[in-house]
């Protein structure tokens, strides 16, 4: 299903049982996998790769280079980068590849950083600044994301 005030480039790739929402943007050569929800404005560029069963949240954009592994959740405003040292213009711009492994949560409002692989089925809390790689099954949270002690 994509609604009628969807902007989906007839190009791209989007797996059966899909739904984007009214105001949401998929670019050529973005690929989206199967059963996916992606709510109202949300935005997956191309180069970016959407697995099956993920939920996006409204104001989540995913960028060139980041993998959203299947199952994964992002919650509102969730934001994540794909550059280290971005400037307007820059000539000598470098993409890092983010990845979200199987079953991860991203909370509301949290940053992912370039490069970054977030494990699979970690949680990480709303709010949380992820700066670096995050092992399997783990829940960080902070500024910066720390493990959360039991």
């Amino acid at each position: 299903m994509i609604h009628k005030l969807a902007d989906v480039h007839p190009d791209a790739i989007i797996g059966d049982g899909t739904r984007v929402w009214q105001f949401s943007v998929v670019l050529k050569g973005a690929v989206i996998g199967q059963n996916c929800n992606l709510n109202a404005h949300t935005l997956v560029e191309g180069g970016a790769i959407v697995g099956n069963d993920v939920t996006l949240k409204s104001g989540v954009f995913v960028w060139d280079g980041v993998v959203l592994e299947d199952g994964v959740f992002c919650g509102p405003n969730a934001t994540f980068t794909n550059d280290k040292n971005p400037r307007s213009g820059n000539k000598d711009y470098q993409k890092f590849s983010t990845r979200i492994r199987k079953g991860a949560s991203i909370g509301a409002g949290a940053v992912i950083l370039p490069g970054v692989t977030i494990g699979k089925n970690v949680r990480i809390g709303a709010g949380a600044v992820v700066t670096r790689d995050v092992p399997d099954g783990e829940t960080w949270i902070g500024n910066p994301a720390r493990r959360m002690a039991e």
